[in-house]
């Protein structure tokens, strides 16, 4: 993966790709942004997938602009084209890192997945998140944040990624509280992304754990944003896998330069506007239904501390 920052790379990371006809992937809030393209794609979320790989007949690359969907979206035509992707990510959610994706139809509700994307190059482009509002800001921050714990003490953790999520963990705990007092604070905006990409960097090495199944059940069933459910559920998975990965959390609460990191989480996710399920619409009577997809998840199997349907519906509650 190449990585480039400032969105004047990205027409010569481009060109070192031998792209010179991408077909772009972006909602209409990047219309105005000034991108070279054999074509374009502007329904974010989306589930038509055939028709946008019809689409790029005759790119020979895709160039996807936006958040995790748009990100996602691409990803699922690269996996079904073999298109080499570059990400312009502008949120912190790192799905620029990761092959694998989920597909949302415009409502935002789960309709598929898949994995196999030829991720290329990513340009990072702080400038491009100043209007990011407060919430997303938030959330996707706290979305790398869950990256960063998770990759800790999955199953698959190693010391490139600990190393990762460990910077990650200290830039985002520093910084995205300056970036939620002024979303205009340039230096603030640029070292939260610099968290996010070490973030993101921990997850292609290590992968997720319990409170990422969590989350994207929620986000699945409910169309809730894949950072607010990580804002959420991220403290009671912490809380849960203390018992087996206590000298793993410590250090990430290390990173964050607190000795209760589930506790430092939920303050920055009250900050950000995150306080309870029910919040969001989340039905009391189906946490039950709730908990029996995240067991199933990949995420859940790779956790420290397997976990039952039973334990994770009194994690959700936890937070109902």
């Amino acid at each position: 993966m190449i990585v480039r920052w400032g969105l004047e790379e990205l027409d010569p990371l481009l060109a070192e790709l031998g792209i010179r006809q991408p077909y772009v992937v972006a909602s209409d809030r990047w219309a105005d942004l000034p991108l070279r393209a054999t074509g374009r794609w502007n329904e974010v979320p989306s589930d038509r997938i055939v028709d946008v790989v019809e689409a790029t007949d005759g790119a020979d690359g895709l160039l996807a602009v936006g958040g995790g969907s748009a990100i996602d979206l691409a990803k699922a035509v690269s996996a079904e084209t073999g298109l080499p992707l570059v990400s312009v990510p502008t949120t912190y959610s790192g799905a620029e890192w990761t092959g694998y994706y989920g597909v949302r139809d415009p409502d935002r509700r789960m309709r598929g997945g898949g994995a196999g994307a030829n991720l290329a190059g990513i340009v990072y482009e702080p400038r491009l998140m100043v209007d990011l509002p407060r919430e997303q800001s938030g959330g996707t921050a706290l979305n790398a944040l869950a990256h960063c714990a998770e990759a800790l003490y999955v199953k698959g953790h190693n010391p490139d990624g600990d190393r990762a999520a460990l910077v990650g963990a200290s830039l985002i705990g520093e910084w995205l509280p300056r970036v939620l007092e002024d979303g205009r604070d340039l230096e603030a905006r640029t070292r939260l992304l610099e968290g996010a990409q070490r973030a993101g960097a921990a997850l292609a090495s290590a992968g997720l754990a319990l409170g990422h199944a969590m989350a994207q059940a929620l986000g699945g069933r409910y169309g809730i944003s894949h950072g607010a459910a990580n804002a959420l559920c991220l403290p009671p998975a912490l809380r849960f896998n203390e018992p087996v990965a206590a000298e793993e959390i410590a250090r990430f609460g290390g990173a964050l330069g607190t000795d209760d990191p589930p506790a430092r989480v939920e303050e920055l996710g009250h900050a950000s506007g995150f306080t309870r399920l029910r919040d969001l619409d989340v039905p009391e009577n189906e946490l039950d239904e709730l908990a029996e997809a995240a067991a199933q998840r990949a995420g859940a199997k790779a956790n420290p501390r397997p976990a039952s349907p039973a334990e994770i519906v009194e994690l959700y509650r936890s937070i109902w």
